[in-house]
C-alpha cells in the first residue's frame, strides 16, 4: 500500500501544476557536445534570417541599454522595431525598465541596432542564452558594441548621476565556471580560448573622454573598474568593503558576460556605467538600495548618456 501511495504522489507532482496538466518531455539519450554546438549557431542563424525578413538595415553598431537607459532610442531615426517575443528562440525580458525589443535605425550617421532590454542570469536564463542577442547583432553586421548599465558607486568620489567609462572588469562568476563561453566551442563564433586583455577598447575610451569634454561632462565622467555581481540581491556592507579594497569602482548585475561574448566574436567594445546610487559600506548609515531609485536616476540622467553615445558614434 505504501508503494502505491508514493507512486500516486509522484504522478500528481509530475502531472499537475496550478490545476493544469503538464506533459514532460524526457530525452532518452544525453545530448552530444556536437548537438549543443550546432544548436547555438543554428539558433543565431534562425534569428538573423527572421530579422532580415523584416528590415534591410545592416547595423554597424550594436547598443545595449541598461535599466532605465533606453531613451537613446528617441534619437534613432528611421526606426524598425522588432519585439524579442516575435524572434525565434529569443527569451522574454522580465525586469522593470527593460522593454524587450530590437530597434533598428540610424544614429550619428551610422546604421545601428539598439537592444532595448537585456537578459540576466538571475532571471533564470542560462549564460549561453545571454550570448544569443550579442551573436545575432554581430552576425547581422555590427562591428562595434556599446554597452550601458545602471550601477552602484563603490568609489567614494562618485555621486549619483555620474558616468563611469569601464576600463576593465572583475567577474567572479567567470572564475567559478559560470561563463557564457562554457561548453562546446564553435570556431565560427570565435576561438576556444579568447584573450580578454584590453577587452574595453582603449581608442573608444579616449574618444569618450574627448566627446565628454566637448559636451561639458568632465566633472561627471570618470573611468574605472566594474564588478559584476550575479544578483538579484543587492550586496551586503561587508561585501562592499571587500570590493572597495579590491579596487572596484562600480558594481552591477550585467555587462561582463555580454562583453565576453562580443570579444569572442572580435567586436570592438565600449561600456559605460550610470551611477544610480552609492553602495553603503556601513549598515548603520540607513541607506537601503532599491530598483525604483535606480530607475529614477537612470531616467533623469539617461539623456546625457544618450547624447554622449550619439556623439561618439558620429565620430566613428
Amino acid at each position: 500500500h505504501m508503494s502505491n501511495i508514493l507512486l500516486l504522489d509522484i504522478q500528481c507532482a509530475m502531472n499537475f501544476k496550478n490545476g493544469h496538466h503538464i506533459r514532460q518531455n524526457v530525452e532518452t539519450e544525453p545530448r552530444t557536445a556536437e548537438a549543443e554546438r550546432m544548436d547555438d549557431y543554428e539558433k543565431t542563424s534562425a534569428a538573423c534570417v527572421f530579422i532580415r525578413q523584416h528590415t534591410t538595415i545592416r547595423p554597424q553598431v550594436g547598443i545595449i541599454c541598461g535599466s532605465g537607459l533606453g531613451n537613446i532610442v528617441d534619437r534613432v531615426a528611421n526606426q524598425v522595431v522588432i519585439p524579442y517575443s516575435t524572434i525565434p528562440g529569443f527569451p522574454a525580458c522580465t525586469v522593470l525598465g527593460h522593454e524587450g525589443k530590437f530597434v533598428f535605425g540610424e544614429l550619428g550617421g551610422k546604421s545601428v541596432v539598439v537592444m532595448q532590454g537585456r537578459f540576466h542570469p538571475y532571471e533564470g536564463y542560462s549564460h549561453r542564452m545571454i550570448a544569443l542577442p550579442i551573436r545575432v547583432m554581430k552576425m547581422l553586421g555590427a562591428e562595434y558594441l556599446f554597452v550601458t548599465n545602471a550601477a552602484g558607486g563603490m568609489n567614494r568620489t562618485y555621486k549619483p548621476g555620474d558616468m563611469v567609462i569601464i576600463q576593465d572588469h572583475v567577474d567572479f562568476s567567470s572564475l567559478v565556471g559560470l561563463n557564457p563561453l562554457t561548453g562546446p566551442n564553435d570556431e565560427r563564433f570565435g576561438p576556444r580560448f579568447p584573450d580578454l586583455i584590453g577587452i574595453y577598447n582603449s581608442e573608444l575610451r579616449e574618444l569618450a573622454h574627448r566627446c565628454g569634454r566637448d559636451l561639458g561632462l568632465e566633472d561627471c565622467l570618470h573611468e574605472g573598474i566594474y564588478f559584476h555581481a550575479a544578483g538579484p540581491v543587492y550586496e551586503t556592507p561587508a561585501t562592499n568593503r571587500i570590493l572597495l579594497n579590491l579596487g572596484c569602482d562600480a558594481i552591477g548585475m550585467s555587462t561582463t558576460q555580454e562583453t565576453i561574448v562580443a570579444r569572442h566574436m572580435g567586436m570592438k567594445i565600449f561600456a559605460i556605467s550610470m551611477i544610480t546610487n552609492l553602495d553603503t559600506v556601513d549598515e548603520k548609515a540607513g541607506i537601503v538600495p532599491n530598483h525604483e531609485e535606480v530607475l529614477q536616476m537612470a531616467n533623469l540622467q539617461g539623456p546625457l548618456l544618450a547624447q554622449l553615445l550619439e556623439k561618439m558614434i558620429t565620430c566613428l
